[in-house]
């Protein structure tokens, strides 16, 4: 009797450990999904210097993302708001008025942000 309770405790330890594991296992598409969130972190700034209008639109889409992609408390969930902090500094150290060069940033970052998007969702998508 004591023995098979303690079979069961290990195998319920060892699926815990396995379950645990893949619950932190990168995603083929964790690299894509840092540069979006870099790029919503980029946006989020410079279309507030550039179109204040759209108040916290990319900060909104980067929780979206957030909500759908990573767990709270979970490491893919860190990294992916550091990546969009990341992209938010970089370029509020440049940048303190909306100049050509931003509205061209904020162009090239809208295009690369959709190819992301359409590549990762046509790739990995149910």
């Amino acid at each position: 009797m004591l023995t098979r309770c303690l079979l069961i405790v290990l195998i319920a330890g060892a699926l815990l450990i396995a379950a645990r594991a893949a619950e932190e296992a990168p995603a083929p598409f964790d690299g894509q999904l840092m540069r979006l969130s870099e790029i919503l972190g980029g946006l989020h700034y410079l279309r507030g210097l550039c179109t204040p209008n759209e108040g916290q639109k990319w900060r909104n889409e980067m929780q979206a993302l957030l909500d759908a992609e990573a767990p709270a408390g979970s490491a893919r969930r860190a990294q992916m708001m550091a990546s969009f902090n990341r992209g938010y500094r970089g370029f509020q150290q440049a940048y303190h008025t909306c100049t050509p060069a931003a509205d061209l940033a904020i162009r090239r970052y809208l295009d690369e942000g959709a190819k992301i998007s359409r590549d990762v969702t046509a790739r990995y998508a149910n």
